[in-house]
């Protein structure tokens, strides 16, 4: 047998496309010989049957994926092998064993598992199982042995430069699209971030160590990748796509130069976006940034400095909303509600926030989240002290996630109404999610009409009584999207960014 089987779980639906983990593994892979063969669960009809049936002749089953809902998947997916074949290893990668490492691989239907870059540890597990070799001595491999876990040295981290390049050719672009409505693909062109913000998880990752490729890489990469493939967007999912200045210029007119037309979007700290010229950023504008997705986080000083982001003003995300807007790049912040000390006096300020900067630049949107102490994050660390239970079990962070979670400060009536809040912030301002779904005529006149009262209940901080939100709801069921949902578990799947 020379096949390795891998399987996603589903993240959204609505967002679906390549998963971008597992085509950075499959190509060392393919390089050293085998066949590799993905069941997604997004697109996949029946997918438990289908890899049940794939894996009679694979040699090991991999799954990647982070925290929340993807376990459930997994774990469902991990149990049905095992009982299938029992001998066949089934391996776990990706974020959440990365970050807990002891607790995944204690699952009883879980053989091993790779923490921290996979490409060549996973393709020297595939040798070593072909073989009948044991994992001992697999640097960033834990295993398990005589029923003990055993883990071997940490894997030195590569820089992204030495990595090989994604297997985009196992990809079902057209599968993707008809999920999602639009056809694009996610890139990565450097890894980490410089900064420190207490709910990131990407130190316990990456480290603070931000590197990247060179621009004339990026840029013959991402034009090739966008016309082979017949791309309309290119998500680039760095951490802080514009730490290095000349880098973010050198490849908007690289992609100007070859001509080829494609929006993407990228992710970056506001401090990062205010340092570019509103004429460099009309230059990304020309070569097809169509948006910038930012961590505003809260709009109250206090808790931007309990989130370690002194290095961020208040000022610099009005300051971001107005040269993106000059560009005609659309200016896109994330903010968290619920961190920890946040009473309802800085709840109110980042309202005040949100509607501000929406009034003044109507092109700019928000996603909102609650906060979720993740594995690996500077706040994790003071989770005991917080209140927080966390889950003692691989399967109990299945439903560790900001839209079910309820924190020891922010729960019962409380949390209600900050549910309600967000509700609300749907549907006052506009906002443009990768999926492509239409609304039927009729659901888009009723959120056209109850965006007015929902503005005027923000302003005043007023959420009894929703009736605006039941009238949406009403709408939606009534009047469902013009484009039929695909038969998927339905995920919340918002912008998050540094």
């Amino acid at each position: 047998m020379k096949k390795v089987l891998f399987f996603f779980p589903a993240f959204s639906s609505q967002e679906a496309t390549a998963p971008l983990a597992i085509l950075a593994l499959a190509t060392p892979l393919e390089r050293a010989g085998y066949t590799v063969r993905i069941i997604d669960s997004t697109i996949t009809p029946n997918f438990q049957r289908q890899v049940i049936k794939e894996l009679e002749d694979s040699i090991c089953l991999a799954i990647s994926l982070v925290t929340g809902p993807m376990i459930r998947e997994t774990a469902q997916i991990a149990k049905a092998a095992k009982a299938a074949y029992p001998d066949k290893p089934v391996i776990l990668g990706g974020w959440h064993p990365s970050l807990l490492p002891d607790q995944t691989l204690a699952f009883p239907y879980v053989d091993a598992i790779v923490v921290g870059q996979g490409e060549e540890a996973l393709l020297e597990m595939v040798q070593r199982i072909q073989s009948g070799a044991s994992f001992k001595g697999i640097p960033g491999v834990a295993y398990k042995e005589a029923g003990k876990l055993a883990f071997n040295v940490p894997r030195a981290l590569k820089p992204i430069r030495e990595l090989p390049p994604k297997a985009y050719h196992l990809a079902d672009f057209d599968a993707y699209e008809q999920v999602c409505g639009r056809r694009w693909a996610m890139y990565t062109s450097s890894l980490a971030c410089p900064y420190n913000c207490a709910y990131c998880t990407n130190d316990g990752l990456y480290g603070r160590k931000w590197n990247a490729l060179e621009a004339d890489q990026v840029v013959e990469e991402v034009t090739d990748l966008v016309s082979r493939y017949h791309l309309q967007l290119l998500w680039v999912v760095d951490d802080n796509f514009l730490v290095d200045r000349d880098r973010a210029v050198n490849i908007a007119e690289g992609i100007v130069r070859k001509g080829v037309h494609f929006d993407w979007s990228i992710q970056a700290s506001t401090n990062l976006v205010t340092r570019m010229t509103v004429e460099e950023l009309k230059l990304l504008r020309r070569a097809g940034l169509s948006q910038i997705a930012q961590g505003a986080d809260s709009g109250s000083k206090k808790i931007l400095h309990l989130m370690n982001k002194d290095f961020q003003k208040l000022e610099t995300i009005y300051l971001a909303a107005d040269r993106l807007t000059q560009a005609g790049i659309r200016p896109s912040f994330n903010i968290i509600f619920g961190f920890p000390g946040e009473t309802e006096v800085e709840r109110r300020e980042s309202i005040d926030l949100i509607m501000n900067i929406c009034r003044r630049y109507p092109q700019a949107e928000f996603w909102t989240n609650i906060f979720t102490p993740y594995p690996g994050s500077p706040v994790m660390k003071k989770a005991f002290e917080l209140g927080i239970q966390v889950p003692n079990s691989f399967e109990g962070w299945a439903d560790f996630f900001p839209r079910y979670t309820v924190l020891p400060w922010l729960k019962g009536q409380e949390h209600r109404r900050v549910q309600r809040m967000r509700e609300y912030l749907r549907v006052a301002f506009n906002r443009v999610p990768i999926g492509v779904q239409k609304k039927h005529p009729v659901a888009r006149l009723v959120h056209r009409t109850i965006s007015l009262p929902a503005r005027w209940r923000l302003d005043h901080s007023f959420y009894d009584a929703p009736l605006e939100l039941w009238l949406k709801d009403k709408a939606n069921k009534m009047f469902p999207p013009l484009k039929p949902k695909v038969d998927a578990q339905q995920l919340s799947a918002e912008v998050v960014s540094c």
